[in-house]
């Protein structure tokens, strides 16, 4: 397929998404977010959870989600701890029984769903959740002496809480988007009463068999670059000096799902951008999830030597440098190398009883420096300077890009695009603040008291953290 070929389907796909989700969005209040993000998932190939109170949509957003699947098989189970596993993955066949096999008729039940909404997920007991963990995984049913292929494309979960014991962190595992839903909020109230509840008509274009292995087949030759890969180790290791572990696995699932949202918009490459999408993937409750959206706000669009706490540092050590040179004294020597005392000063007096008096002598002036010396640390918050300006620019490009995925993204949130433009928006004011601060100390040491003859001395380096600059 020729390049021009290939960005036209992958601009019709786009629009085709961008529809479906209009459509799955349609009458849910303040649901835009979990909509997108398990609509994602589905696409990826992978399970959501939701977890939250009864009575938030959760079960309406499954339903509505199959729609998006052309001829997809839907199943939904409210599970209790009386469940048992016929109710999941079908009754015994009697004619296998008579043949001396254990199997199951699966036709309508799980093992043959391509979308399925599981009420209540660790409910079950744990012979259901072992099972289940094999068919969530590789998509096989154990079924009798042999194995059965599922079509299963996704599965969403939902639960008022996570136990914590081992089977069911193993289950938990499974989901790769762990999404709380709340009830709506107080402004949402109002359209929450004002829903009509007419049922939703099926999606239009809904997405194919040969839709899901296209895009699939895009996302595999998506990209996925050194800055991107940094990101992500280096919230990795945030994660593991906070002793949240996070499975390989998951890390290889999630790179696949920022493949698949970076290939579903035509794109060739995975942008920082998108790793909006963490929080809901790698941290396990709402507080970690909060911890890991602030961190992307403020890092993302961002190189770690342009937060303006350590430029700060850089440049009051510049400040400190200009006025410790301005402050300091030299011994006054006179032309025959003798201390000379200060011309401004009192000789000393006697009283009237021949005591003398204690006076004030000096044999200190300002120290001065020479035309090098003071070239160098010009030089010096020059190149400064030149690096705050470069990181000025760096900062507004990634601003600029923020806005460019902003305007073509059908998966950003629109909140956290705010946030994190808000936040590179304060670090170009902050960082123009230090530049100003810098080119004041440039003015300091140009100001310093000068020698008539220069010894040609080059000052050492200013140092932050006994790191030259």
């Amino acid at each position: 397929m020729t390049e021009a070929r290939q960005a036209d389907s992958s601009g019709r796909l786009r629009q085709r998404l961008a529809l479906l989700l209009d459509h799955l969005e349609a009458g849910l209040i303040e649901r835009g977010r979990v909509v997108r993000l398990a609509f994602l998932a589905a696409l990826a190939g992978e399970h959501t959870l939701l977890v939250g109170p009864p009575g938030t949509a959760k079960s309406e957003l499954a339903r509505r989600l199959h729609l998006a699947f052309a001829g997809a098989r839907y199943f939904e189970r409210l599970l209790t701890r009386f469940t048992v596993p016929e109710e999941l993955f079908g009754p015994l066949s009697i004619s296998a029984l008579e043949q001396d096999r254990y199997e199951r008729m699966t036709a309508g039940f799980l093992p043959q769903a391509t979308i399925a909404f599981i009420d209540e997920v660790f409910k079950a007991n744990s012979a259901i959740l072992n099972a289940l963990l094999t068919l969530l995984n590789e998509r096989e049913f154990d079924n009798g002496a042999g194995r059965e292929r599922c079509p299963l494309v996704s599965v969403i979960g939902a639960t008022n809480e996570v136990p914590a014991d081992e089977v069911a962190e193993a289950f938990f595992d499974r989901f790769l988007m762990r999404l709380p839903v709340g009830p709506v909020s107080a402004s949402g109230f109002r359209s929450l009463l004002e829903l009509e509840g007419a049922p939703l008509p099926a999606a239009a274009d809904a997405l194919a068999e040969a839709d899901l292995a296209a895009l699939h087949a895009a996302a595999a030759r998506v990209s996925l670059p050194g800055d991107v890969a940094g990101l992500l180790a280096e919230l990795r290791e945030m994660l593991a000096s906070e002793q949240v572990y996070v499975s390989d696995r998951r890390w290889v699932k999630v790179a696949w799902l920022l493949k698949v949202a970076a290939a579903s918009e035509g794109r060739t490459a995975v942008a920082p951008w998108d790793l909006w999408l963490l929080p809901w993937c790698v941290a396990p409750t709402p507080e970690r999830q909060a911890a890991i959206d602030a961190w992307l706000t403020g890092r993302l669009g961002l190189e770690r030597g342009t937060a303006p706490p350590l430029l700060s540092r850089v440049v009051e050590a510049f400040e400190a440098q200009a006025a410790l040179e301005q402050e300091a004294e030299d011994l006054d020597y006179d032309e025959d190398g003798r201390l000379r005392f200060s011309a401004d000063l009192d000789a000393s007096v006697n009283d009237a009883k021949g005591a003398s008096q204690a006076v004030r002598m000096s044999y200190r002036r300002k120290r001065r420096y020479g035309a090098i010396h003071i070239g160098a640390r010009v030089g010096q918050v020059d190149e400064l300077i030149a690096r705050i300006a470069g990181y000025a620019e760096a900062i507004a490009a990634s601003r600029a890009g923020l806005a460019a995925y902003n305007g073509q993204s059908i998966w950003i949130d629109r909140e956290f695009a705010a946030r994190a433009d808000a936040n590179l928006a304060a670090t170009i004011e902050a960082i123009e603040a230090l530049r100003l601060r810098a080119v004041a100390a440039r003015q300091a040491f140009r100001a310093l008291p000068r020698r008539e003859v220069d010894p040609g001395t080059v000052p050492d380096p200013v140092t932050v953290a006994a790191m030259p600059l």
